[in-house]
């Protein structure tokens, strides 16, 4: 009778572990199907303000600024924008000597990219310059030459918002990053692909981000939590404005080569999905009610759905306990053991379908191998994020002496 019971408690975990894989897998294997979707070539060309948000970014801004210059794109139409906000070093005057538009805001409350960015887009809207729409972008990020080319052409077709391909740069050296460019290749890439394909609306990752000026006066930025860039996703999702992905308009970023420096912000994302997950739960399960579509439940997935090493990690012990049960002769625990084995199949193509359908190379491949050791790593996050305190400020990930990603248009 024990037994049984504990049989029957291992298929909760199962249940949901299992469904989180599948549903995984399936993005990765509708994103195969994604192709080029690239709309027309547009007959007009917009004006774009390229806004980057930056707090004491001096030792990388240099680059990105760089790469947003020699974008190509007719020079007078568009505009390299810096928001040196709450900056105490040098980040200003370096944009202003590479020919960057700075605005300097200091505010001793109202802290973080969420009110930058309001206080920036209301400072756009009002200078005359008629801008057609707003790009942003992070201070450690370089786009690839195309990019203006790319959104202008997706907002002819009637895009309103659209988010970029966030990638990070190749560092074969940094197991670190090596991995964490795995997890962006799916989660940016495959996942918002995948969903293109069925027609749901895909989230903001805030790094790469476009709106339509129309779209931002009907419905202004008001996202201030940990993980603002989601958050104004779903404010627009329950305004009826979908996120559209342009997988061709490509955003590379740098991650922190040293794995303790990338620990606030894997833990200011942690912590902002948690905080939007208690307040729009009951909002979008409304809007699905209401509206009688399933888009807004997918877009609650996105909220609840733990990280993918996370359920490999449970996904890959239970299997192996499963096994050991069925070692000792406990009855039903075959039914476990084939259960967990389909689960870890799924994850398995989920990371295989998803890194072929964002042309992934052969580092992302050889990364695998730290797996474990970045698994180890992601659990004493997950404590430092439970002992921490919660704050609304906006905490900067540590920079390290710049280095120089790169971004190819044909990959």
């Amino acid at each position: 009778m024990i037994w049984d019971i504990l049989i029957l408690l291992q298929c909760i975990p199962l249940a949901i572990v299992g469904f989180f894989l599948a549903y995984l897998a399936g993005l990765s294997l509708l994103a195969l199907m994604g192709g080029n979707r690239k709309p027309p070539a547009a007959t007009s060309m917009r004006k774009f303000a390229l806004v980057v948000p930056a707090h004491n970014e001096e030792t990388v801004i240099e680059k990105t600024l760089s790469s947003l210059l020699s974008i190509d794109y007719p020079a007078e139409k568009f505009d390299v924008v810096v928001v040196a906000d709450n900056c105490s070093d040098h980040t200003a005057e370096i944009a202003r000597e590479l020919g960057a538009h700075v605005y300097e805001r200091s505010h001793e409350t109202d802290r973080g990219k969420g009110y930058a960015l309001r206080w920036i887009f209301e400072k756009l809207m009002d200078n005359g310059a008629g801008y057609d729409a707003y790009f942003v972008i992070d201070a450690d990020s370089i786009v690839a030459d195309s990019l203006l080319c790319v959104l202008n052409d997706y907002m002819a077709d009637g895009a309103r918002a659209i988010q970029c391909s966030d990638m990070v740069a190749a560092e074969p050296g940094a197991w670190n990053v090596e991995v964490t460019r795995i997890g962006f290749a799916l989660h940016n890439y495959a996942r918002p692909l995948g969903r293109t394909v069925i027609g749901c609306p895909v989230s903001l990752y805030g790094n790469g981000m476009c709106f339509s000026a129309e779209m931002l006066r009907e419905v202004p930025w008001q996202a201030f939590s940990l993980a603002e860039d989601l958050e104004y996703g779903l404010v627009l999702l329950l305004q009826g404005i979908n996120v559209v992905f342009a997988p061709e308009a490509k955003v590379v970023a740098t991650m922190p080569h040293e794995a303790d420096n990338a620990v606030s912000q894997h833990s200011r994302w942690a912590i902002g999905q948690i905080q939007l997950l208690k307040k729009y739960t009951g909002k979008l399960f409304g809007l699905s009610l209401r509206r009688l579509s399933l888009k807004p439940i997918d877009s609650w997935i996105q909220l609840i759905i733990p990280g993918f090493v996370d359920l490999m990690v449970v996904a890959m012990a239970l299997l192996g306990l499963g096994a050991l049960q069925w070692f000792l002769g406990i009855d039903n625990s075959g039914f476990l053991v084939t259960g967990w084995g389909a689960a870890v199949t799924l994850g398995i193509i989920h990371v295989f379908a998803g890194l072929y359908s964002s042309e992934s190379d052969r580092h992302m491949i050889r990364a695998f191998i730290h797996f474990p050791r970045y698994a180890l790593w992601k659990i004493l996050v997950f404590f430092k994020v439970v002992r921490q305190r919660r704050t609304q400020e906006w905490v900067r990930t540590t920079r390290e002496e710049s280095r120089v990603p790169s971004v190819s248009d044909d990959n």
